[in-house]
């Protein structure tokens, strides 16, 4: 099956704060122009052509020929009469009113669409020249009308591309390509017919003048190298559109034009010093140029130079102004960035960061190439690590306390870069926000919720493909291509806030992309069975791959997950949602149980299907959705029980997906087919998706990131040691010196000029925070969060170089290791290294043995805590640390030593010292439970009845309507009898 193409623009994601990019490359304001004499001769022109063919033809045909049909019923000598010229003209008679009849559909279509100005116009079947025609003829007549603009959606919204949230409609049809064949093929042909018309308004909107004006186009001169930094289109594109990710406007305006020295733009990634680029309409900088006059103080063969290109530049962009449907379809989405071959002025401002690079710093490309399946499991491992840490400070065992958890090494390492690469927690978001914000809008327009079949996500924009029409969207969600498309663009997205509104759309996945559009399917919507063919390997890895994004994405609430014949070992990325089940029997007789309960309660319930109850008062206990993946081909006679239960599961809430060898799968509502080469094919769905996949190997090295994070697993060996340990001697003196805790502070290093200083300082502090290695994809995607190029991001690694210098004997203090990752030298430190030491020295070296030692290691270490991490850190820089545990592992450290020095402290009946030390940890960490129950017993020992009850009463304060924990208040009990009456008078 053909696949449908559009080119790529920029992407509108990076890391900036700047308005969304543009749809077109070269944004331009929407202006009214005066009709010409051309126009008005043109309109006259169609209207007689109109007139001639519509009231003309039948009547000539009326007039000269008469009814060329027989007045009564065929008879044997009417066919064995004589074949003469009248009988010819009767046969030629009749042709031409049906092509009239034809035609005057077609007029009728085109003028009702252009009146309505609502969609786009329907099909005539078999009239496509005709229809082409009749457009043509109806266009140009309504051109010259006061109200043409605003009525012909092919004039108004394809003649120029419109910025904001209205996407032109041919692009629309283009980049949301729909579910079944038959909306599939109205789409592209639909886009093909509007993209004429826009050709063909446009030319008439063009004619007397030029596409561009040389006074408005501004022009940028390459300039030459200095030092090591060389000019590339990515950094004009961030000084001048505010966006690097821009560059790749730049580049389309000027490819292919003849240079000043004779060569060419070819390539995006080579560029020369003393070229010029036409640059867009928004530029701005005080060194770009206009031509044809360039600037004051530019040289007169500066000023030739731009003048010649300029012209070149008329014709070159010349198709481009003839109707303009080439912009008007671009989909702003990354591409593939081209290979680096190097050279002085090679540069490659292509593409994110998601490409491989090179063998060196490969990366499982399953986790990179799906962020949404990488934002769910960066997100769940995240949670499960804290929730380790915290068992392991609260546990009974004290030798836990404080537990590093482990780095991984090996695949499992690579299988946690590839996540932090990948991981797209920005669009998880706003994907949950979005579906959110719709369910609590229709609920309080007491609508229901439309049932979904597909996601389709297209540059952060949102398309929803609904079952059937379900009326006009709330704002501001948007009609789509047509009624049974939802739309909402990402900006207006990003308008929505947290709602108390339980997930409408839980059981969507994703399965894939097509012409880079993610399509996430709705498992539990569909009416019957979904079926998956293909080698038995390839279907594992789609199987994995959807098991492992509905356990951990993060638009749902609660759901179950049941694996039968496959996934044994995934149980531990989430054991609350995912069980496996042995058989089919097994799944039978389950199915068979949940469904006749689901059916009982909806009855009861008073509800249609699960839709209408996740609107209702219990929205958040009741109607979670059962997902069943069964990877097993079933017997012929499981089959037919399956497909019973299937039957009215979408409903019910429940989605079976079911792996088949044959293809032939009775019950199957929707057939899917994996390939060799990862492609998805449901050609009845008109689908030809890039999979999504999580091959055995990646699959094994994300569930051992799972395992060894388990909270009820018990460590092997000892108490782990952090993972870096410096000197804590006065011989150990750093070179480099940065403060983490508390303000950022570097002592040791000169403060770097100009824009770079604030990425170089987030940059170190990564590194600092992770003394294993950091891949340089992974450090990449942390200060890029939206994408950058191998140039600017090697760009940066070279100055970070050169900032942190050498130690005295030569070696640099930021190299690689021997998988590639970035490793800083142990002379370089920071506050958060020396902490974890100290701490370390004084619970687990020479404190153990010495109790001096121990005091004054633990009065050290606490004297460096000033405050939370990176306090001072600018709005919007350092987002990666959402993806970190130090969040946790801080307050813990600090308790940690705050509880050892006050043990240390209560040894020798010294319980000011130890009220001292309690309090400074507590400033760090004030809910850890464990200093509170030490302070409360450190201020009972000072015999101070009094001040037990003040405490007390500030506990009780701070515990507000949810009250005390059963632990504290245990120990009050213990420690002061009276403070339950001391509560009660104080509230």
């Amino acid at each position: 099956m053909a696949r449908r193409r559009t080119s790529s623009s920029s992407s509108s994601t990076g890391n900036t704060t700047a308005s969304p990019t543009p749809r077109n490359r070269t944004p331009q304001a929407v202006t009214i122009r005066r009709r010409s004499f051309g126009d008005f001769v043109k309109a006259f022109f169609a209207f007689i052509a109109l007139l001639v063919l519509v009231v003309g033809v039948p009547g000539a045909l009326a007039v000269l020929i008469g009814w060329p049909l027989p007045s009564g019923a065929p008879s044997l000598d009417w066919l064995q009469r004589e074949i003469t010229v009248t009988t010819f003209l009767h046969i030629l008679t009749v042709i031409v009113w049906l092509a009239w009849a034809q035609f005057t559909a077609c007029v009728l279509v085109e003028v009702k669409a252009a009146l309505s100005g609502v969609g786009v116009p329907g099909r005539v079947p078999g009239a496509g020249p005709s229809q082409i025609l009749a457009r043509q003829l109806v266009a140009a007549l309504l051109l010259v009308g006061a109200t043409a603009a605003s009525l012909t959606p092919g004039l108004s919204n394809l003649g120029h591309s419109l910025e904001g949230n209205q996407r032109p409609t041919v692009a629309a049809a283009q980049a949301t390509p729909g579910l079944f064949a038959q909306q599939q093929e109205q789409a592209a042909s639909t886009a093909a017919a509007l993209a004429e018309q826009a050709s063909h308004a446009a030319a008439h909107a063009d004619v007397g003048s030029n596409a561009k004006q040389h006074g408005d186009t501004k022009y940028y001169r390459i300039q030459p190298p200095e030092g090591r930094h060389h000019d590339s289109l990515w950094e004009i594109a961030q000084r001048h559109l505010g966006d690097g990710r821009r560059y790749k406007e730049i580049y389309e305006l000027n490819k292919d034009r003849v240079q000043p020295d004779g060569s060419k733009l070819s390539e995006a990634s080579l560029i020369r010093p003393g070229w010029i680029m036409e640059m867009p309409g928004d530029a701005h900088g005080g060194d770009l140029v206009e031509a044809p006059d360039a600037s004051a103080h530019a040289s007169s063969q500066a000023q030739q130079q731009v003048h010649d290109y300029a012209k070149s530049g008329d014709h070159a962009q010349g198709s481009h102004a003839q109707g303009g449907g080439h912009h008007a379809q671009q989909v702003s989405l990354p591409e593939q960035r081209p290979a680096s071959d190097g050279g002085p002025q090679h540069t490659a401002p292509a593409a994110s960061t998601t490409s491989e690079s090179s063998s060196a710093f490969g990366l499982p490309q399953a986790l990179v190439g799906a962020p949404l399946l990488a934002a769910g499991l960066l997100g769940a491992l995240g949670r499960r690590r804290r929730q380790a840490l915290w068992q392991s400070a609260l546990g009974a065992v004290g030798g836990r306390r404080g537990m590093e958890p482990p780095t991984p090494t090996g695949d499992a390492a690579d299988a946690q870069d590839a996540l932090l690469v990948g991981a797209d927690p920005e669009g998880v978001r706003l994907l949950d926000r979005s579906l959110r914000g719709l369910a609590a809008q229709l609920a309080g327009e007491s609508r229901a919720l439309p049932t979904v079949y597909a996601a389709w996500l297209t540059n952060g924009d949102l398309h929803l493909q609904l079952a059937q029409p379900a009326g006009k969207p709330p704002a501001p969600w948007q009609l789509g291509q047509d009624q049974t498309f939802w739309m909402l663009a990402r900006t207006d997205a990003e308008r929505y806030d947290d709602v108390d509104t339980a997930a409408p759309y839980p059981g969507l996945v994703s399965l894939g992309t097509m012409d880079d559009s993610r399509l996430l399917l709705n498992l539990e919507s569909v009416p019957g069975i979904v079926s998956l063919s293909g080698r038995e390997a390839d279907r594992a890895a789609v199987f994995a791959s959807v098991a492992a994004e509905l356990a951990t994405n993060g638009w749902s609430d609660r759901m179950t997950i049941t694996l039968v014949g496959f996934g044994e070992d995934l149980t531990p990325l989430a054991p609350n949602r995912l069980r496996h089940l042995d058989g089919i029997d097994d799944l039978i007789e389950t199915m068979e149980a949940e469904t006749r309960q689901r059916r009982g309660a909806l009855g009861a319930a008073g509800h249609d299907s699960v839709l209408t109850g996740r609107t209702g008062p219990a929205q958040h206990t009741r109607w979670a959705p059962h997902l069943v993946l069964l990877a097993a081909q079933p017997s012929a006679e499981d089959a037919v029980k399956l497909a019973e239960l299937a039957a009215d599961a979408s409903r019910l809430g429940i989605g079976y997906l079911v792996g088949t060898e044959t293809g032939d799968l009775p019950g199957a509502a929707w057939e899917m087919e994996v390939t060799s080469q990862g492609k998805l094919l449901a050609p009845l769905l008109g689908l030809e998706l890039d999979a999504q996949l999580l091959p055995l190997a990646t699959q094994r090295a994300v569930v051992e990131l799972f395992v060894e994070a388990d909270p009820d697993r018990e460590p092997d060996g000892p108490t782990p040691a952090p993972p870096f340990l410096v000197d804590v001697s006065e011989q150990g003196r750093p070179a480099v010196y940065a403060r983490l805790v508390g303000p950022y502070e570097i002592i040791g290093l000169e403060t770097p000029d100009g824009e770079r200083s604030a990425l170089l300082h987030e940059a170190l502090a990564l590194l600092l925070l992770h003394r294993e290695g950091v891949h340089p994809r992974v450090l990449a995607s942390a200060l890029w969060p939206r994408g950058v190029t191998d140039d600017v991001r090697d760009a940066l690694l070279e100055r970070l170089r050169v900032w942190l210098g050498a130690d005295r004997d030569g070696s640099p203090r930021l190299t690689a290791d021997s998988t590639g990752r970035l490793v800083l030298a142990k002379s370089v430190v920071s506050d958060l290294d020396v902490l974890r030491s100290l701490y370390h020295e004084a619970t687990q070296g020479r404190g153990v043995d010495s109790r001096a030692v121990r005091g004054r290691l633990l009065t050290d270490a606490l004297v460096l805590v000033r405050g939370p991490l990176l306090a001072d850190r600018p709005e919007g820089r350092y987002r990666w640390l959402t993806h970190e545990i130090i969040d946790a592992q801080l307050p813990l450290l600090v308790a940690d030593i705050g509880l050892a020095l006050s043990a240390f402290h209560l040894e020798k009946d010294r319980a000011e010292k130890a009220i001292e030390a309690l309090n400074a940890a507590l400033n760090s960490a004030p809910g850890d439970e464990r200093l509170w129950h030490e302070l409360l017993r450190a201020t009972h020992a000072t015999g101070d009845t009094g001040r037990l009850q003040t405490l007390a009463a500030d506990l009780v304060g701070r515990s507000g309507a949810r009250g005390l924990p059963p632990r504290t208040e245990a120990l009050l009990d213990e420690l002061l009898p009276s403070w339950r009456s001391g509560a009660v008078a104080a509230g």
